[in-house]
């Protein structure tokens, strides 16, 4: 049974379009891993994923649609976000489908259009006050269907600020901004190749700063660069597959996210519709599969860990529920322990 919480909150994205409830507040049992649905803020269309600002009491949303927009939510009330300004603002283009905030500046990645944004984030924590930063990717891939043009599917910052990674699906490659805190956020700088039709979808930075791991939705793999901070280059190393062996029919990985020790990665793969369970060894940038496991539902959209690193949860899009998962604290393998109801789910992000 889900206890009352303890001081921590969980906030749900999800897709409206398709029955969600918008933003989702759940308290957190942090001990358990058990969650409390509270409440639901439905003002803003298709917030499929969500960030918070570090150290700070905001939460940002992308509105993902044609007219692709971000809003940003006072945590004041933990439990209840309060829309900023006039609400939504616009990303300056369509289906924004990733967000993160550094250096004093909100970037979303924009699947449809194929590019990165860059919005000022104000001192009250609301976002806008000039015209959005539009950095357009160029290219295409070898899948006629999924990358006949760019598809930025995410951005994450380094941990020192001074770069921004973007992955793009549709070009096999991850493009690299150095962030200009004094004038136009975004200069373009380069950008690093993957395998043809892997189609890259998200970066996770390891937390000793030298090797990024990449998800690639369209090869199923886990990729290890070595990342130079000086420089701003990325160089693949080597890949695995996110599958077990012997695994068939169409997969698709989503989300990554590694353990604060840098020890252990997991990948939600949707089509399995498992949680791929990696050992790192980050002075090689390798990475080596220990066990698939459920993911308690049907196509895991996001995965994250939970405050204190101990629990795992999984955001199951279709069959509609945010899943938490005990973690072996040798071997990272989960165990289910409880769900919530959660429709349309895409999202899940701890505050």
């Amino acid at each position: 049974m889900a206890g009352t919480g303890n001081g921590q909150w969980a906030y749900f994205g999800s897709f409206t379009k398709d029955g969600g409830r918008g933003v989702t507040t759940a308290a957190v049992d942090t001990d358990s891993g058990a969650l409390t649905v509270r409440g639901h803020c439905d003002e803003v269309v298709n917030p499929s994923y969500l960030t918070l600002a570090p150290g700070s009491a905001f939460l940002y949303a992308v509105s993902e649609q044609e007219e692709g927009a971000v809003a940003a939510f006072s945590l004041a009330e933990p439990g209840s976000p309060r829309l900023l300004g006039d609400g939504p603002v616009s990303v300056g283009a369509s289906g924004p489908t990733h967000l993160t905030v550094a250096a004093g500046q909100l970037f979303t990645a924009n699947y449809t259009s194929g590019s990165v944004t860059a919005l000022a984030v104000r001192s009250d924590g609301s976002v806008g006050g000039a015209e959005p930063e539009v950095r357009p990717h160029r290219g295409s891939g070898p899948d006629p269907d999924r990358q006949a043009g760019p598809h930025a599917h995410a951005v994450v910052a380094d941990p020192r600020w001074h770069w921004l990674l973007s992955t793009d699906l549709g070009t096999d490659s991850v493009w690299v901004y150095r962030l200009d805190h004094t004038g136009a956020a975004l200069i373009p700088h380069g950008q690093a190749e993957l395998t043809a039709g892997s189609g890259p979808r998200h970066p996770a930075f390891h937390p000793a700063g030298e090797v990024v791991y990449v998800v690639s939705e369209l090869g199923s793999t886990l990729t290890g660069c070595r990342w130079d901070g000086e420089s701003g280059t990325l160089r693949p190393v080597r890949s695995v597959s996110t599958r077990a062996p012997g695994a068939q029919g169409e997969n698709y990985p989503s989300a990554l996210t590694l353990s604060a020790d840098g020890s252990t990665a997991w990948v939600a793969n949707r089509g399995d519709d498992t949680i791929a369970v990696f050992r790192l060894e980050a002075e090689e940038g390798s990475a080596e599969l220990v066990e698939t496991v459920s993911c308690g539902g049907r196509w895991p959209r996001d995965l994250v860990l939970g405050p204190g690193g101990r629990h795992l949860y999984a955001a199951n899009e279709v069959s509609g529920e945010v899943v938490w998962f005990d973690l072996d604290p040798v071997t990272g393998v989960p165990t289910p322990a409880g769900a919530v109801p959660a429709p349309a789910v895409s999202c899940v992000v701890f505050g």
